[in-house]
């Protein structure tokens, strides 16, 4: 399997490049050259079969033949022993939860798998691989966790200062050993950009071997497209089809649902659900896509004014809007709408819910006050409540107790660098903590 960049202009990557690189010379992002098709059977055999099954079938058809077979197998048993649950809330609401991992959050199951295929694809390369992360929240938690001791890998995550939760603050910036968490004194786009601008700096790729573990990098998404199988897996005896609400800030999730659809996953529509960072409901409406500097809200992962991810979904759909118009709709809602629907949640079903959730049913129930359909809707859940309790526990008035996994980390102390938005800044900072 080739790998592509979304600009076109360089020439295919093959999947250690892609992964390893994390996005191309052009400053494109990588796809694979074709979408792998799963055979009817193996779609109707879906619900006979465990996630990991399920996660060994679909990395199959992505790392296979440059992987050999034992190998995907042994990457996909190490990093996909994650539990994923389908909780039926009603008839036409059901919540995948993704959050039962180490960090509590979906991005467990990207950081987990990327980080076993790069320390695959590094063996015998004498050179330390440099992972930069920008982080909205759970995207660096996830990644320390996940990248954790893994020998010839070091990662710098940036995230920006007072906009993460304290949750979040302290699973990214307490791992230490070869994690490092740099404050920087701006916004998740600021965090983002200063990445950017690293990768496309062609004196320090020459000199360091630099990659991501954003969703700007494909081994993010292909792990992600795993749950959206698992839920096909789940629903398939009630209904050949669903529709599901993806909440949505860099819009990973998203591509990764799009590319599980494109292999075959019986996904009728997808709802692109956004909080007040709406840059993406507007593209839809326009036609035009303009990014502007993030707001902050209580949903924090999905605060994002530049989502990265924007040109990978234009570039599936050869930059119609009218066929991404077709397939996915999108609205966003404010932090007031959000903390009502935890409540509603709570006081109908006695089920918490976290912002982001809250953001996803929103979303869906747009989505079937237009539409007359019997369709299954299902919401992602990407993070445990317990990550956000200074938003939900005064909305539910009781408080949420505190997972083991998520305690152990409260308890730490903080360990960051200061950090401005120039780049000079950083690009100094790399080459005196690279060498």
């Amino acid at each position: 399997m080739k790998y592509i960049s979304t600009k076109n202009i360089s020439a295919p990557a093959s999947l250690k490049d892609a992964v390893l690189s994390g996005m191309p010379g052009d400053g494109g992002l990588f796809l694979p050259e074709r979408i792998p098709t799963l055979t009817p059977q193996q779609i109707k055999s879906l619900s006979t079969l465990s996630f990991e099954e399920i996660s060994l079938t679909m990395a199959s058809e992505y790392l296979s033949p440059d992987i050999p077979s034992g190998d995907i197998r042994d990457i996909v048993a190490n990093s996909m022993n994650l539990d994923v649950k389908v909780t039926q809330l009603s008839e036409r609401l059901s919540i995948l939860e993704t959050f039962h991992g180490p960090t509590m959050a979906f991005k467990d199951f990207g950081a987990r798998f990327m980080a076993r295929l790069m320390s695959y694809l590094i063996k015998g390369d004498e050179r330390e691989l440099t992972i930069l992360v920008a982080t909205s929240g759970d995207t660096g938690s996830a990644v320390a966790s996940g990248f954790l001791g893994i020998p010839g890998i070091r990662v710098i995550i940036l995230y920006p200062s007072g906009k993460v939760s304290p949750s979040q603050e302290k699973q990214l910036t307490t791992q230490g050993q070869n994690i490092q968490a740099l404050e920087v004194a701006g916004n998740f786009d600021d965090c983002q950009r200063l990445v950017k601008c690293a990768f496309a700096d062609e004196e320090l790729r020459q000199r360091y071997l630099l990659s991501s573990a954003n969703s700007i990098n494909i081994a993010r998404l292909i792990p992600q497209s795993f749950y959206y199988a698992f839920t096909a897996g789940q629903l398939i005896q009630k209904s050949g089809e669903f529709v599901i609400s993806v909440p949505s800030g860099n819009f990973g999730n998203l591509t990764a649902g799009l590319m599980a659809k494109r292999m075959g996953i019986p996904i009728k529509h997808f709802i692109a659900s956004t909080n007040s960072n709406d840059v993406f409901p507007e593209y839809l409406k326009s036609g035009e896509f303009k990014p502007r500097p993030s707001d902050q809200t209580i949903s924090n992962a999905m605060d994002v004014g530049d989502p990265s991810n924007l040109s990978r979904i234009r570039y599936l759909f050869d930059d119609d809007i009218a066929r991404i118009r077709w397939e996915i709709s999108s609205w966003s809602f404010d932090d007031i709408m959000t903390r009502k629907m935890i409540s509603q949640i709570f006081n109908e079903y006695d089920y918490i819910i976290d912002p982001h959730t809250a953001v996803g049913i929103l979303g869906l129930e747009k989505y079937q006050e237009g539409h007359l359909s019997t369709l299954p809707g299902v919401v992602i859940s990407t993070a445990h409540p317990a990550k956000f309790p200074e938003s939900v526990e005064p909305v539910i008035g009781e408080k949420i107790p505190v997972p083991p996994q998520l305690a152990q980390y409260l308890k730490r102390e903080k360990q960051a660098t200061p950090m401005s938005t120039e780049y000079e800044d950083f690009r100094q900072y790399l080459t005196e903590t690279l060498g």
